[in-house]
């Protein structure tokens, strides 16, 4: 039985004309202005579907990775991005779908569930799904613990998973900027991973040992330093704020 007070996410769906013509826009504006340095692009997969688990440094990483990839991509979005009213909304709407988002409701529980599946109906549909393993942007430039979400889907859809390591978002992009300034950034691809090995999307363990190969990888190539825990977002209300600190007086 779903959960009535969790609106279901928008079908997944193949990009049709909209992100067809935005990334033909796109594309040669963004890498002719800002010149990213792109590497392994041939590591992806040309067709079927594959997952490209990425660092999060950056509100820009969600466009980085669908302009330098050689192939159309999607990714999870909040669903506010496709729900607001007027032109200012309408424009939002229409961007947000021109680079392949797909609108969800983010947090825990049903709607991490409503996220993962809309993520894996994307990937039945042979398109490359793009994905941020440690849940959140890091605020300080470490690489954190990767949630096992990714691996779930892998193991669950039977995609390949393609390490991405992105360097100089967060400096071209800082949290609170408006729009991008010329920086210094690259965006490497990794050689493919199968984890099918570890297990089934059963096992737990399978999970997390997936998981933390593809976090290895994407350390590799993004040469962060490591947090050895997780990224977990601030409290946003009160009742989530009394909640974190009783959790931290229950740790001591």
């Amino acid at each position: 039985m779903s959960d009535a007070t969790t609106p279901a996410p928008e079908r997944a769906k193949k990009p049709g004309f909209v992100y067809a013509l935005g990334r033909l826009v796109l594309t040669p504006l963004a890498r002719g202005y800002y010149r990213p340095v792109v590497s392994g692009r041939h590591n992806v997969p040309k067709a079927g579907p594959v997952i490209l688990a990425s660092n999060h440094l950056s509100f820009i990483d969600s466009l980085a990775i669908p302009l330098c990839a050689p192939r159309r991509v999607q990714f999870l979005a909040k669903s506010s991005y496709f729900t607001g009213r007027g032109i200012r909304g309408w424009i939002v709407r229409t961007f947000f779908t021109s680079i392949g988002a797909v609108g969800v409701d983010r947090g825990a529980g049903h709607a991490a569930q409503a996220a993962l599946d809309a993520g894996r109906e994307i990937l039945e549909t042979e398109s490359a799904f793009a994905i941020y393993p440690e849940g959140t942007r890091s605020l300080d430039g470490r690489l954190y613990k990767g949630r096992t979400g990714v691996a779930w889907l892998a193991l669950t859809t039977g995609a390949v998973v393609v390490p991405v390591g992105l360097r100089g978002t967060d400096a071209m992009m800082p949290v609170g900027a408006t729009l991008p300034k010329r920086s210094a950034v690259s965006v490497s691809f990794g050689e493919p991973i199968d984890v099918s090995r570890h297990g089934p999307a059963t096992s737990g363990r399978a999970r997390r040992q997936a998981t933390d190969e593809i976090m290895a990888a994407i350390h590799s190539l993004s040469g962060q330093e490591l947090a050895n825990t997780y990224n977990e977002s601030p409290p946003a209300t009160t009742v989530e704020k009394f909640k974190a600190a009783v959790l931290r007086s229950e740790r001591f």
